[in-house]
């Protein structure tokens, strides 16, 4: 990706001196979850979309698309599994993006309300985004015009239901999307330590304190928990991106390595001075706004029907 420029980096300093400042002293998982939620409740709701409450087989979920009297509601989706450790986030920490995509993608956007730790372990997570897959399926979305996105801890579902998918010989989605998933749960990567000190967003404490509260007594190197040891052979077109500073770094490259070693058309992009959870930002960040355009496109780029130019 190309460098970082001053005023992105200026932009992306403003934020992390906010979220920090916000986060002092939230050091329990509910804690953090509650910190999260109040610092992205200050963030504008979405404008110029449509949105409907939906019941996705007992998943809540929103239905979100473009606020367009022409937008052919049904025809193409993207299931987005929110972030935030398996423990925080919500369809209200997400929405902003989600709107942006709809937007972007010309596009329904099925926003997910999954069960959290530490009252609901693994498989509980993993359990509800299948199932909303399965959802949009039943639903009469053809599996070609389905993209299946995730941020986080939502990229290590996103990639696991997908995984499930294929271990069972059921329709998969044309592409998946995983903004800096958790794959490791063994959290064996160099960059877990070598970033320690630049990610300021998910420090090592907390990535130890999640893994614990989602894992309980399964083994990280489970590949139906880490997706980074699961076979990837016959895994659909995938797009990731990280920032170049992150602890989950080597969690991105790693698995784009493995992938594409299986055979997976995978493109993975390293962005420059980008903070975990940067593209929650658009609006508020030129690289947000950015990422999300390279997101909407590549999901137009592999949807069966895509839309009008």
């Amino acid at each position: 990706m190309p460098a970082q420029t001053p005023a992105s980096h200026e932009q992306v300093e403003k934020l992390l001196s906010r979220w920090q400042e916000h986060f002092k002293g939230a050091v329990s998982l509910r804690d953090r979850r509650t910190a999260f939620r109040v610092f992205m409740e200050s963030l504008p709701e979405p404008t110029r979309i449509q949105i409907r409450h939906v019941d996705a087989d007992g998943v809540d979920a929103e239905l979100i698309w473009p606020a367009r009297l022409h937008h052919p509601i049904g025809r193409r989706v993207i299931l987005f599994i929110h972030g935030g450790g398996f423990y925080g986030g919500s369809i209200r920490s997400h929405s902003l993006l989600a709107g942006s995509l709809a937007k972007a993608a010309s596009s329904d956007v099925l926003l997910i309300d999954y069960r959290l730790a530490p009252e609901y372990g693994y498989p509980a997570q993993v359990n509800d985004a299948l199932t909303a897959y399965r959802y949009l399926l039943d639903s009469g979305y053809s599996n070609g015009n389905i993209v299946v996105m995730g941020d986080g801890a939502g990229g290590n579902l996103a990639l696991e239901a997908v995984l499930r998918q294929m271990r069972s010989r059921q329709p998969l989605p044309a592409a998946v999307v995983a903004l800096s998933p958790i794959t490791d749960l063994s959290a064996s990567g160099a960059s877990v330590t070598a970033n320690a000190a630049n990610d300021r967003v998910l420090d090592k404490d907390a990535l130890d304190t999640l893994r614990k509260a989602y894992l309980g007594n399964n083994s990280p190197t489970d590949p139906d928990i880490s997706p980074l040891y699961a076979n990837l052979a016959g895994f659909p077109p995938l797009l990731l991106q990280v920032g170049s500073g992150e602890l989950l770094l080597d969690d991105t490259l790693r698995l784009a390595d493995k992938a594409q070693k299986a055979g997976v058309d995978v493109t993975a992009e390293v962005w420059p001075g980008m903070p975990h959870h940067w593209q929650l930002f658009p609006s508020v960040l030129d690289d947000a706004d950015k990422a999300g355009q390279r997101i909407a496109e590549f999901a137009i780029t592999h949807f069966a029907d895509p839309p009008a130019q």
